[in-house]
Formats: structure tokens, C-alpha cells, sequence
């Protein structure tokens, strides 16, 4: 028979089991922790069998400090994860917080844990710190968080953010101004940096106005656009709940080369870096991208174009092209592309710019009762001047990039822009330069770059001589351009 413990008769002890590195981390037994990654060094990131939470987890939510530095510093074949996540969705920094603990949260925090983690139902690791201290009467974890700039402003998934979390009790007082008191701090914080980065955008802004010639009733128009959506920026910014800004859809009416495709690429850019379009694509079509040639062809066509512009810009070039001359013309399908079209404006998932001679235009004006209602605001594009058509060039050649074809290239001295737009004058009629306008330029300087290269001597080694256009060569491919 066997003797107990007092020397009685009865059953033999059970041996005691071993304790898990999860109780270890629990109870605060460092060298049970050491002894236990020794033997198996993946047990760093063990999870149990409930909670799926690790050792880091553990030592967190008891606060064990000496565990928390031992698991972050442990130089073992596996490194300890930071960021794991236990069955809430739930980091160790989240532990930590949601029990109050200062000291654990500093360490992690100290290692580069998140302070802005979401758990399951949205809550970061400050909105559970002032859970905690609304029941215990304890803000250490909210002062720790909050010395670090957690950020006071996200919300929960139910819209929360950690300060309407409160209510009008002793405690909640206390913790409602610590919190107000960052709040503020950090929409300061924010006010400034908004401000410093709504400089830098609108300085980009001006820079990309600076590039278009002419149109100043249009650029006066963008300017207050790229102002105000800036503006809103800041405003909320500093916590300001204000009206989402509209972008209204529009006309660009002129004839061709007056700048319309690159004004929509530019108004594209603007509205994406302002944040109002996810994205700065501009989708150009024609008639021929949207309208098909059989009965149920064009829906489906122009319903894809739709797709494909979502987040950003649709530009309709040519648009008149889309309403027959004659309306008896019941075999044209134009008209339902320009009316599926019309379907989607008011759903604002994209901007729609139509663009086209001004007369002809008048015929997709007229030809949809909504149009009006729907395309609010109409630019006209005039007609370049010999000056205007200079300053272009003179434009492009100062700011080419790699894909242009006169890369590399410069223009000599004598090629002022008085200089070229007394040439165009001289040698344009005023009906091409209506014709072509912009589109005068490309060619006429593509022209001068082959004469330079027939003018040059094949031994020269003048390095300047041999990339710079001169008057001689401008006027050498006008005349060509014109012949």
C-alpha cells in the first residue's frame, strides 16, 4: 500500500506537468521561458490552443516586463512576431493597452509595434487603453499611447473613434480633456503639414498652368478649382466636417489643336493629387470607340469605355461626330452612345468631358434634354496667335522629355519668340493657322531638326553646333510643312 505525503495510507502523488511556455509567460517565470525556447526555439511564436495567442501575447496582457524585453531581444534562430494576432484580431500592443499596462506597451512600442493596428471589430490599441481606463480608473496605457501620437481621430467599425467612447462620468471627464488636449495638438500637427504640402501642389499646380498657352479664362477657372479643393484639404485637415466638392462635367469647344486633349491630361493630374479622382487616367474616345455598326453593338461598346474611364476621366473628342446631321437618320447609333453616356454622369464614378468644334457641337447640345443639366461648365478654346503659336514652341523645346523626338535638342539665341512669330505671321495664312493651330508646331520643328541635320558638315565636332536648331532651320521647315 502506498504511503501519503503525512505518512497515511493512500495514493501516490501525481507528478506535477510541465508548465507551457504560455503559463511561464503568464506566471512570470523568465528562466522557464529561457529554458523552454533552448529546447525548441520555435516556441517563440507558439499559439494556444483557445486564444490562438502567443508567448509575446501573454506576457503582455500580465504585464510581465521582463518576459516582453526577453521575447523582443531574443536572438534565436526565429524572431519574435511583432504584429502577431491572437482569435480578436488582437496584436500584443492591443494586450497590453486593453489591460492598462503603461510599461509593456512602452517596450513594444519601443520595438516598432503598430500603434494604429486594427483588432477584429476596428479598435486600435487607444481605443481599448480607454476602455480599460473607463472601468479601472487607470490612464497609465492611455498617457503611454498618447505620448507616442497615437492617432485619437481613427474610427472603430462602428464609426467610433476612442473619444466617443466616453460618456459624461467622473472618469470619462479626465480622460475626455487628456484626449481633447491631443486632439487638438495633433489637428495643429496636421493643419501645418496640409498646409506645407498644399504649397508644394499648388506650386506643381502653377508650374503645369505656366505650360499652357493662352486660355485665360480657363486657367482662371482651374486656379480656383485647385485652391479650393487645397483648401478643403486643410479644412479637414483640422477636423472640420465639410461638403464634398462636385467636379462638374464640361464642354471644351474649339477647333483642333487648341489645346483640348492636354488641358483634360492636366485637369486629370490636378483632381488626382487634390484627392477627388482615385486615379489621374484619362480615357480619350472617337466615335469609333463607342459606336458600333449592328443593332446591340454599341451598348455593350460604349458601356465598356464607361468602365474602363471609372475613377477618372472620360474625354469625348469630336463628340458631334455622335449626333447624324440628319435626324431622320434612324440607322445611326451615335445617339445611343452619347444617351448611355448620359446614364452614368449623375453617379459621379467618372468625369466626362466632351470636346469639338463649337458650331457642330451645338447639335449634341441641343439633341439630349439633359445635357445642359448635366455638363455645367463650357470653355471655349481660341485660336492661336503667331505669338501664342511661338511661345508653343518655344515651350516644347524647354521642356521635352525622352520620348520626344527633339530630346537632347536646343534652340540658338536668334530664335526669340519674336523672332518665330514674325516668321509664322509672314509665311501662315490666318486659315491654317485656324486649321492647325498647336498642331502647327510638331511637324514645323521635326522639319528643322532634318534640315539641321542636312545643313550640318559631316565633319563637324562641335559638340553645340550639333544639337542646337537655328532661325535658319525653323524657317527652312516651315517652308517645307507649307510646300
Amino acid at each position: 500500500m502506498a504511503v501519503g505525503e503525512k505518512g497515511m495510507p493512500g495514493k501516490l502523488p501525481r507528478k506535477r506537468r510541465p508548465a507551457t511556455i504560455h503559463e511561464c509567460a503568464q506566471f512570470g517565470d523568465l528562466l522557464g521561458i529561457q529554458k523552454q525556447l533552448v529546447e525548441n526555439p520555435l516556441l517563440i511564436n507558439a499559439k494556444n490552443a483557445i486564444m490562438t495567442q502567443t508567448p509575446l501575447h501573454v506576457a503582455a496582457g500580465y504585464n510581465q516586463v521582463d518576459i516582453v524585453n526577453y521575447l523582443l531581444e531574443w536572438n534565436g534562430p526565429e524572431k519574435v512576431e511583432l504584429e502577431a494576432r491572437n482569435m480578436y484580431g488582437e496584436s500584443p500592443l492591443h494586450m497590453a493597452a486593453k489591460n492598462g499596462f503603461g510599461e509593456s506597451a512602452q517596450i513594444l512600442i519601443k520595438h516598432g509595434s503598430s500603434l494604429e493596428a486594427k483588432a477584429n471589430n476596428g479598435m486600435t490599441p487607444l481605443h481599448l487603453a480607454v476602455w480599460h481606463a473607463r472601468h479601472a480608473g487607470n490612464c497609465m496605457a492611455v498617457k503611454t499611447l498618447l505620448e507616442h501620437n497615437a492617432d485619437c481621430s481613427v474610427k472603430d467599425n462602428e464609426g467610433k473613434t476612442p473619444l466617443n467612447h466616453l460618456s459624461d462620468g467622473p472618469v470619462d471627464k479626465n480622460l475626455r480633456e487628456l484626449l481633447h488636449q491631443h486632439i487638438k495638438e495633433q489637428q495643429r500637427v496636421k493643419a501645418l503639414e496640409a498646409c506645407s504640402l498644399a504649397k508644394e501642389k499648388m506650386a506643381r499646380f502653377e508650374a503645369s498652368l505656366e505650360k499652357i498657352v493662352g486660355l485665360h479664362s480657363l486657367k482662371l477657372q482651374l486656379h480656383k478649382w485647385a485652391r479650393g479643393m487645397i483648401f478643403d484639404e486643410k479644412r479637414r485637415a483640422l477636423g472640420l466636417s465639410i461638403a464634398r466638392r462636385k467636379v462638374p462635367h464640361m464642354a471644351f469647344l474649339g477647333n483642333p489643336g487648341t489645346g483640348k486633349t492636354m488641358v483634360a491630361r492636366l485637369l486629370g493630374q490636378l483632381l488626382h493629387m487634390v484627392g477627388i479622382l482615385p486615379t489621374d487616367k484619362v480615357t480619350e474616345v472617337q466615335r469609333t470607340d463607342l459606336v458600333g455598326e449592328f443593332v446591340g453593338h454599341t451598348g455593350p461598346k460604349t458601356r465598356k469605355k464607361l468602365q474602363e474611364a471609372e475613377g477618372g476621366i472620360l474625354f469625348v473628342d469630336e463628340a458631334y461626330r455622335l449626333v447624324p446631321m440628319q435626324k431622320s437618320d434612324d440607322k445611326d447609333y451615335g445617339l445611343e452612345a452619347l444617351e448611355e453616356i448620359m446614364s452614368v454622369m449623375d453617379r459621379e464614378k467618372v468625369v466626362v468631358i466632351f470636346a469639338g468644334y463649337c458650331d457642330p457641337m451645338k447639335r449634341v447640345i441641343t439633341s439630349n434634354e439633359g445635357f445642359c443639366r448635366r455638363v455645367t461648365k463650357f470653355f471655349y478654346f481660341d485660336d492661336f496667335s503667331s505669338t501664342e503659336l511661338a511661345q508653343i514652341l518655344h515651350l516644347k523645346m524647354n521642356n521635352q522629355d525622352q520620348s520626344s523626338s527633339l530630346y537632347g535638342f536646343k534652340l540658338h539665341q536668334s530664335c526669340t519668340i519674336e523672332a518665330v512669330a514674325g516668321l509664322i505671321q509672314k509665311e501662315t495664312t490666318e486659315k491654317l493657322r485656324k486649321e492647325m493651330n498647336g498642331g502647327l508646331i510638331d511637324p514645323l520643328l521635326d522639319n528643322a531638326r532634318e534640315n539641321l541635320d542636312l545643313r550640318l558638315d559631316f565633319d563637324c565636332s562641335d559638340a553645340d553646333n550639333l544639337v542646337t536648331i537655328t532661325m535658319v532651320d525653323i524657317e527652312e521647315g516651315l517652308r517645307t510643312l507649307l510646300r
